[in-house]
């Protein structure tokens, strides 16, 4: 095919690529014991003695993959997402998942709060599912170093440029839309994306039309008409809820700074490397993914498209207790009473207590926010 050339600058490593990436990985010398300190939660001691097992195998486990498929499967799922489920998450739950048909690709889209756990745990559903496993796609930010580089390519990543010039930007879009259209049709390899560009930091959960504006382009150019686009993607919208945000406090932070500074924010270095360290390491309480229905109906924009995308992840968002409580903290109501019943308001509160007001209150905001947004889709809110 004429674009494989320039997919291979954004597609995950292949071929021998793949092989050169594992051993690299191999020889880095630190990769147990980085990897350990991240996915295993306690101290370093308890670090060292739950992780025997991982740092014993993972060479050898290593040196057998030859593509990211097992990778995904004897790595990702394996080693780190089931030590995260043992080690940082209550309760992980996912539903809606026995729509998706082994021998069909999809594209998932989802609402994004965790900068790399969003997909993995999507993916991690489809592995104990027994469906087939997805492309994901990162912004280019997370490339980081050789490392990062190598884990993420390796794992099926799709690389989305964001360090370019305005002007390479289009140019760039239109091979990503080419890709995820090639994925799916051809391939037969599912893609996930998020809904919007970066992480939502308020709670709102909105699809941004230039997602999907982006994902049309590729099929605006054969003139295929945007509802016929929907429906060869088989779009799913996804929700996935967090019980507890590990990097709430950071994201209202920053929330607050462009506030107070007319939108301005510079993140620092490795901003990014250690908010999702933080995430996957961090209590995350319980964890629920639900995969919506395919899109089917004749959907002629990317606005009634997005309507449809926010409907369907907004019903299907998992409630906690922490999203009932903050709503009614933050709305002086005892509306949802019995749904918090047992969280233990003093220990959550107490998460807040060494940061400014202003903050504490944004970020129940955010937990209250997906109440805000179901009651809107029920056509219950004031």
């Amino acid at each position: 095919m004429d674009y494989l050339k320039e997919y291979k600058e954004i597609a995950p490593y292949e071929g021998q690529e793949f092989i050169d990436a594992i051993q690299r990985l191999i020889d880095y010398d630190k990769l147990k014991k980085n990897l350990a300190s991240v996915i295993f939660s306690g101290s370093l001691i308890s670090t060292y003695k739950l992780s025997w097992h991982f740092r014993r195998n993972l060479p050898d486990d290593l040196a057998k993959i030859t593509n990211y498929s097992d990778f995904q499967k004897i790595f990702t799922c394996n080693y780190v997402l089931n030590t995260i489920e043992e080690n940082s998450i209550d309760k992980f739950t996912f539903s809606g998942v026995e729509k998706i048909l082994e021998k069909k690709a999809y594209l998932f889209i989802s609402n994004h709060r965790d900068i790399v756990l969003d997909c993995a745990l999507l993916d991690y559903a489809l592995e104990k599912s027994g469906k087939g496993l997805c492309e994901m796609c990162f912004g280019d930010n997370l490339l980081v170093n050789q490392l990062a580089t190598d884990l993420l390519k390796c794992n099926g990543g799709i690389t989305v440029k964001r360090k370019i010039p305005a002007k390479e930007l289009m140019q760039s879009s239109k091979i990503l839309s080419s890709y995820i259209e090639y994925c799916i049709t051809e391939k037969i390899r599912s893609v996930w994306i998020a809904q919007k560009s970066g992480r939502s930091k308020d709670g709102l959960d909105n699809t941004s039309t230039a997602i999907l504006k982006m994902i049309y382009l590729n099929s605006r150019k054969d003139k295929i008409p945007f509802n016929e686009m929907v429906k060869k993607l088989n779009i799913v919208p996804v929700s996935i809820s967090y019980q507890y945000d590990p990097c709430d406090i950071n994201k209202g932070r920053e929330q607050i700074h462009k506030l107070k500074h007319e939108g301005a924010y510079k993140k620092a270095k490795y901003e990014d490397i250690l908010h999702m360290l933080k995430g996957l390491r961090q209590n995350k309480g319980n964890v629920h993914i639900a995969f919506g229905n395919v899109l089917r109906d004749d959907y002629e924009n990317p606005i009634e498209c997005a309507r449809e995308m926010d409907r369907q992840i907004h019903l299907n968002y998992k409630l906690f207790n922490t999203n009932y409580f903050a709503y009614d903290y933050v709305n002086g109501t005892k509306t949802f009473e019995k749904e918090y019943q047992d969280l233990d308001v003093d220990e959550f509160l107490g998460r807040y207590s060494n940061t400014k007001e202003e903050i504490k209150e944004y970020v129940l905001n955010t937990y209250a926010n997906p109440v805000v947004s179901k009651l809107k889709e029920e056509g219950l809110s004031n």
